[in-house]
């Protein structure tokens, strides 16, 4: 994979399924983790992952395990079809988000009726390797009333993943006995799982975007991990919307941007300013202000300090010429449209959640408002500020993947590969926090 730390450094192994993009393998990489295998179902998601480093396994061949510095080996198909056994007492780290169609407004929300469901294929992979952990991402409709009684059954699967479902058993039957075990706790431990179920906002660990979605983590229970200090970690995110409001009005949010050479124009601080909250939230010192658009396409959407990105010039949104220099997939896409259901993101806010969408452009999620504006009597001020389409570049960096990411396939399956895709800053603070409390018990 793209921009990863050097393997044969690397202690600890995971596993990548329902890899998609490479977001969440990407960053369980970051975090110190030597990937063993991925699986992933879609074509072009397979070729991005292997345009990214990882090596395809040819059909009908069963992967060996890679060497430090070897290629990742990449199964692509059905995980339904993959046989994981060969890695049992391999892996410390199985990571995945199973599609999350089931559970979303987007994808009919059919839940556990769904054949898309493959949570069920999450459990056989941990019973077939019995990692020490499991990194589990998902939409937060799984928290919707209408699936708590499913997701807590969901829960309690990851708990006992070796208290195998029959197939004339139906989900309440065998939630049943799921908890009559977990009461009893019969199973030995290294049959048994601790889950962390967290409802995060991706903004408030460092990534450009409001992206609501639910993490779970589990543990094998009989490696003495400390749960307490655990919880608390991946709880106290390091980034708020009150730091925001308050780097703002103190100056510091736009004087960074004018360090960086990229100034904002004074009629976009007073537009921004005058729509603050009058009394800002009390802040924690130690909190850092939410990342916004800005930071994202002039390069300071992460911690790592990348180049502000080229303008687009509007009168070439022509759906091919790259704008980016050497940075790839900076196109411009014309026809952007704004109206009510339809609103864009603005610059100096996180942006709104990326969607994969039908066709890769859900709607205003994809669009952003530029600082330029033109003449409109129409509008309050007389002012009307420009927009377009957000590049596949600019999506890209909202999700915090570095530049060197290639992404497969025409624009609409790019921005929903990114649209799937877990964000890479993230994905590593959970992997790290994961790693520290393996580090903490000794294993």
């Amino acid at each position: 994979m793209v921009d990863l730390p050097e393997h044969d450094q690397k202690t600890r192994t995971s596993v990548e399924l329902f890899a998609g993009g490479g977001g969440l393998a990407m960053a369980v990489d970051r975090a110190g983790f030597r990937p063993l295998l991925f699986n992933e179902y879609a074509n072009y998601a397979c070729q991005t992952l292997a345009d990214n480093g990882a090596e395809p396994v040819p059909a009908g061949e069963q992967p060996e395990i890679p060497k430090p510095g070897q290629p990742v080996p990449l199964v692509p198909g059905d995980v339904q079809k993959l046989d994981m056994t060969y890695l049992e007492g391999e892996v410390d780290l199985l990571a995945g988000g199973p599609p999350c169609q089931p559970f979303s407004l987007g994808g009919v929300a059919k839940g556990d009726e769904d054949k898309r469901n493959m949570f069920p294929h999450m459990f056989r992979a941990i019973r077939e390797m019995r990692p020490k952990a499991v990194i589990c991402e998902n939409v937060r409709g799984l928290l919707r009333p209408s699936f708590r009684d499913y997701f807590k059954y969901i829960q309690r699967e990851l708990e006992l993943p070796f208290m195998l479902r029959r197939d004339d058993v139906s989900w309440q039957e065998h939630d049943r006995v799921l908890q009559r075990e977990h009461k009893a706790k019969t199973l030995p431990a290294d049959e048994r799982y601790h889950v962390v179920v967290m409802p995060v906002n991706a903004a408030n660990y460092g990534v450009p975007q409001v992206r609501q979605r639910v993490i779970m983590v589990a543990f094998r229970e009989d490696l003495n991990i400390n749960y307490t200090t655990f919880e608390k970690h991946v709880q106290n995110y390091p980034f708020s919307e009150a730091a925001l409001h308050r780097a703002m009005r103190q100056g510091d949010y736009w004087q960074r941007f004018e360090e960086a050479g990229c100034p904002v124009p004074d009629h976009v601080i007073e537009r921004t300013m005058a729509r603050l909250p009058e009394v800002i939230t009390e802040v924690d010192d130690q909190l850092k202000p939410w990342r916004t658009l800005r930071d994202a396409v002039t390069g300071l959407g992460t911690d790592e300090r990348l180049p502000a990105l080229p303008p687009i010039d509007r009168k070439k949104l022509d759906r091919k010429t790259n704008q980016g220099g050497k940075i790839t997939d900076h196109i411009g896409w014309p026809d952007a449209r704004i109206y009510a259901g339809h609103t864009p993101n603005e610059l100096d806010r996180p942006a709104k959640t990326v969607k994969a969408g039908v066709h890769g452009v859900p709607g205003g999620e994809s669009v952003m408002l530029l600082d330029e504006r033109e003449r409109d009597t129409a509008k309050p001020g007389g002012w009307r500020y420009v927009h377009r389409y957000m590049t596949v570049r600019e999506t890209a960096r909202v999700m915090t993947f570095p530049d060197e990411w290639k992404a497969a396939g025409p624009r609409g399956e790019r921005m929903r590969q990114l649209g799937n895709a877990v964000p890479v800053v993230l994905g590593e603070f959970f992997a790290r926090a994961v790693a520290e409390a393996l580090a903490n018990a000794g294993k």
